[in-house]
């Protein structure tokens, strides 16, 4: 079996597709990349080289899949950047497609639009095709607080309203929903995660990380999704997720000024080679606790 992965790639450093597929790999998945932009490195560098590859490109590739006769061996198809309308189009075919010949293919969508700071970094029209469009057809989405806000429209400065905003999500149609970074004011960092049958919250150390480290969304994402296809149980799967995750972060922090790291400039990149023993045997663990409001 395996992950269908549809999202943006990068040669140096890791975002999308280059942050996903080693980590499903090195937990024993099969995964099937397909790129919807081939960049030199991901923009939070503030130039790069390269083009969009765009929705004809996915179609195209899925196509010559489906023509060998393997999407029934698909067990999920997963989904980050789109770039811009028309790949979330090819996704939704795609989706429609591998269903059709394995029924019990998970879709996970992973909403990315912007974030705390930034705010928005998408072109305009692509929030409202994930609200309308991709969220009611997945099974499993990851939205960081700044999307779930976007997606919902709800203020979530306090966990009860997070989890109002979580279960208007559920609504829409996912099973399972995990928010991929959390704060409020009354611990540090936390992850959420919800199946309709109760909301777990998990806090890690926070990192000095600035404005956080490209592709750690992309690279959770695809652990989670790991996780649950193996285990289908939403709390250890956010505490194996959330293992992973931090100890991939703490390694990235420490070795940022190390010259031998391939990290260029001053910006702090992912270090997922490196500590690649964190996807399988995490260092640390931590235990997701149940809301009760």
């Amino acid at each position: 079996m395996a992950v269908l992965s549809i999202q943006s790639h990068v040669v140096f450093g890791y975002a999308g597709n280059t942050a996903a597929v080693f980590p499903l790999q090195r937990l024993g998945r099969e995964v099937w990349a397909v790129n919807t932009v081939e960049f030199s490195n991901h923009t939070g560098y503030g130039a790069w080289r390269g083009m969009v590859l765009g929705a004809d490109m996915v179609s195209q590739l899925v196509t010559g899949l489906e023509e060998r006769g393997v999407l029934c061996r698909c067990e999920a198809v997963l989904s980050g950047y789109l770039g811009d309308a028309a790949v979330g189009r090819a996704i939704i075919d795609t989706v429609r497609r591998v269903r059709k010949e394995s029924p019990e293919a998970l879709y996970f969508c992973d909403p990315v639009m912007g974030d705390v700071g930034p705010g928005l970094y998408v072109k305009p029209d692509i929030p409202g095709i994930f609200k309308n469009e991709l969220i009611p057809i997945a099974d499993i989405i990851s939205p960081n607080q700044f999307e779930l806000e976007e997606l919902t429209g709800i203020n979530t400065g306090t966990i009860k309203n997070a989890a109002i905003a979580v279960n208007a999500l559920h609504e829409k149609g996912p099973s399972v929903v995990l928010v991929t970074s959390y704060r409020d004011d009354t611990a540090g960092i936390s992850m959420l995660a919800s199946d309709k049958t109760g909301l777990y919250r998990i806090c890690t150390p926070e990192l000095p990380l600035g404005s956080g480290v490209s592709g750690s969304g992309d690279m959770t994402a695809a652990v989670f999704l790991s996780r649950y296809l193996e285990t289908r149980d939403i709390k250890k799967t956010l505490e194996l997720t959330a293992a992973s995750i931090y100890g991939i972060l703490e390694a990235s922090f420490i070795g940022r000024e190390d010259k031998h790291a391939a990290i260029a400039d001053s910006s702090t990149e992912l270090l997922i080679i490196r500590a690649q023993h964190e996807l399988t045997s995490p260092t640390h663990s931590f235990e997701a606790v149940k809301i009760n409001l």
